[in-house]
């Protein structure tokens, strides 16, 4: 079995583990952008997810195992209680006021904080691998809430119509269908175009929760005795098997808040938090107090509390203004799984993909058509097998609840080796933190046979392919090595042996500048020919966001400065362009050997065909992946951004 593409997307690229390069960049946002135009696009991408929660959360917690939470009075509140301190200890406290110190460069998520601790725990192997693993798994499970949240959040908008129209009922699913089916299909020209509306949409959005939610809090103002944390510990002293269900969908309310940080190398810390705090954070927790108050009122409102917080006639209007945030809140997860995507490749964890820059001016605004299709047919099915948003609200929890300890035990390694944390201070973090999402964990895992299991099926099999590649990478790559043999050596040779040189620039991408690259000897060894101008470029991938470009390069002559033939190490963060051409302009003229015209340059990549042969390392099952991988991937030419008309591969054959 060959695999051309997939062979050179694990054979031109170097992944390092080594200390993050020096300058850090800043967010723009530190540096005069308008912090109110950065916190209305902040509204408008980062707080969709965890902004339509109010749609099933609360009615969610009352329909659960039968509806063991019970619209009583002390049920009523010791859930709106757990509401509010859910939302405000992890989102408020743990995300909003300390999470958001842990950036990478000025970039969050959970694969940047992953990437940050490593570089930090650069003398620790052991404990470094272990940062990243917790990395890959917490982005593995992110693919599963990236499926989940579009399919729960439009079918509860949607599901609005059968409550103002009780005769629609029929019509959610196909229209909740179509209403993603387009979403995706629009994925390829950018959001760029229709961002801007998402800022205005989502004020719009949260404006309207407070307002839904004010009559019914001012009509029944002890609804605001909920918010004393007595309430929680009496919930669960009165009814402890009770409160412990209710928590498994409690956590419904804070899902999105991974995005609070993996949003924050776009918008930047303070935009992000004087949204929240001057218009998420009240609307939220006035929809919820809103939602009790009308439960209180009558037992029946559990059937679907949003929407019946609305007059009869304000209901398909509300139904529209849903929509159009849910549909917000899928572009949000959506667009976070591109940009996981590609950094989870620039970590060496999944092969080349074709990523498609859909905007000019912002390098965030990315298509990767693979992951896109992927997600769409997972959604699709989970629509199609789960059919509402309650039946959705039991596969939801285990996702963002694992992920929420992966972050806070990343976070607690950050805080020991980078901010010198006193042991007191990481154990009161881990227990107030851990504790409360170790509980939530805890009570999701009760869901497991009824969808929970769906989460972590798609997170096992994230695993799987994220470890396979990175394991089959470096054996393909120490294999590689060997056969290509020393460059020093190779290099040394040609001085000795001169050989004709022919006109031009020839321009090899090739991860290291220890080896010969294989198109290079099979030019010398086969065409006996060199070019004028021989020019190397190792591509790496650091561990950080982005290289400034004062620091992308690093020219060496190899000891034999009047050949022709020289070497460039360029460096790239995992949110960086890796552009070879780019490379070559910049460093034109920067010595003899560089003064060259780089639109005229010729590209030679090694096309090195991967079999499955006997040899340990792999097992079989893993090694058949690992090829149909390298099979699928993008070429490096299109990942490289080398002109197709003016590259030429080169073949070879390694076995696996």
């Amino acid at each position: 079995m060959g695999s051309p593409a997939g062979a050179e997307s694990a054979a031109t690229e170097t992944v390092r583990d080594t200390e993050p390069v020096a300058a850090a960049r800043k967010h723009p946002a530190a540096h005069g952008s308008s912090l109110v135009g950065l916190a209305l696009g902040a509204l408008g991408i980062v707080f969709g997810d965890i902004g339509t929660s109010p749609l099933y959360a609360m009615q969610t917690v009352f329909s659960i195992d039968h509806h063991a939470v019970k619209a009583t009075t002390s049920d009523v509140y010791g859930v709106v209680s757990l509401v509010f301190w859910s939302v405000t200890l992890v989102v408020t406290i743990k995300y909003v006021t300390f999470i958001l110190r842990a950036d990478n460069d000025g970039e969050g998520g959970i694969l940047a904080l992953a990437a940050l601790v490593r570089g930090r725990l650069a003398g620790s192997t052991r404990l470094a691998a272990f940062a990243l693993a917790l990395g890959v798994l917490g982005a593995s499970l992110f693919y599963g809430d990236s499926l989940i949240t579009p399919a729960i959040s439009v079918l509860s908008a949607v599901e609005g119509l059968q409550v103002a129209q009780p005769n629609l009922r029929d019509a959610v699913l196909p229209i909740g269908i179509v209403i993603l089916a387009l979403l995706f299909a629009a994925q390829r020209f950018g959001t760029h175009r229709v961002g801007r509306l998402f800022g205005p949409v989502m004020v719009l959005w949260f404006g309207v929760l407070a307002l839904l939610g004010v009559p019914h809090v001012v009509a029944h103002p002890g609804v605001l005795r909920g918010l004393s944390p007595t309430y929680v510990a009496s919930f669960i002293a009165d009814h402890p098997y009770t409160a412990f269900i209710a928590m498994g969908a409690v956590v419904l309310v804070i899902t999105g808040a991974e995005a609070l940080y993996a949003d924050m190398g776009h918008f930047g810390r303070r935009p992000i938090r004087a949204s929240w705090f001057a218009v998420v954070w009240p609307a939220l927790i006035v929809d919820y107090l809103g939602q009790a108050a009308i439960i209180l009122e009558d037992k029946k409102n559990v059937s679907n509390p949003f929407y019946l917080l609305a007059p009869s006639w304000a209901r398909i209007p509300l139904v529209v203004l849903a929509t159009l945030a849910t549909v917000i809140a899928s572009q949000a997860v959506i667009s976070g799984a591109f940009s996981v995507s590609r950094q989870a490749v620039r970590l060496g964890y999944l092969p080349h993909l074709t990523v498609r820059h859909t905007s000019t001016k912002e390098s965030g605004q990315i298509y990767v058509p693979g992951v896109n299709w992927l997600l769409f047919i997972g959604v699709l099915l989970l629509m199609v097998l789960f059919r509402s948003s309650g039946r959705l609200a039991t596969a939801y929890g285990l996702a963002v609840t694992g992920t929420l300890l992966l972050t806070t035990t990343l976070f607690l390694l950050h805080a020991a080796r980078t901010w010198h944390w006193r042991p007191w201070q990481l154990a009161l973090t881990a227990v107030v933190f851990g504790g409360a999402e170790l509980t939530y964990l805890a009570a999701n895992l009760t869901k497991v046979v009824h969808g929970g299991w769906l989460p972590l099926v798609v997170a096992a099999l994230v695993v799987t392919v994220m470890t396979t590649w990175q394991r089959g990478r470096r054996i393909v790559t120490e294999r590689r090595e060997k056969v290509e043999g020393s460059l020093t050596d190779f290099v040394a040779y040609l001085h000795d042996h001169p050989i004709q040189r022919v006109p031009g620039t020839a321009v090899f991408p090739h991860p290291t500048k220890l080896t010969a690259p294989l198109a290079l000897r099979a030019n010398v060894e086969h065409n006996h020919v060199l070019h004028e101008h021989v020019v190397l470029v190792s591509v790496q991938s650091e561990p950080v966001p982005h290289v400034p470009a004062e620091e992308r390069i690093e020219i060496d002559d190899l000891g034999y400065g009047d050949d022709g033939i020289v070497h460039i190490t360029a460096r790239f963060g995992f949110q960086d362009d890796q552009d070879v051409p780019a490379v070559l302009r910049q460093a034109r003229g920067r010595t003899a050997e560089l003064d060259i015209d780089p639109e005229r340059a010729s590209y030679f990549l090694s096309r090195i065909n991967i079999e499955r042969g006997r040899q340990r390392g792999l097992a079989g099952w893993r090694k058949r992946l690992f090829v149909g991988l390298a099979h699928n991937a993008a070429t490096p030419a299109a990942y490289f951004a080398l002109p197709v008309d003016r590259t030429v591969v080169m073949g070879s054959r390694i076995e696996l």
